[in-house]
């Protein structure tokens, strides 16, 4: 079951980029942010390109992932 803040970061619906975990609210898809970072683009380029999303999403979302993988048994 998702918390009230997950889902206001991420949705998924088959009707919206063929199911693909987007940013909430929009039709950007969170791995867009994740290849933008790789490829060393910051993160305000990745805002300017996609103003759908909201800063707060790509922060919250981040964190989040910070914090799956500090507790990752990797």
């Amino acid at each position: 079951m998702k918390t009230e803040v997950e889902a206001q970061i991420i949705s998924r619906s088959p009707d919206v980029m063929s199911g693909a975990p987007v940013f909430a609210g929009t039709r950007v898809p969170v791995q867009t942010i994740i290849d933008y970072l790789a490829g060393g683009h910051p993160l305000d380029e990745f805002l300017d390109d996609f103003p759908t999303v909201r800063r707060e999403q790509a922060l919250e979302l981040l964190q989040r992932v910070k914090e799956m993988l500090a507790s990752a048994q990797i």
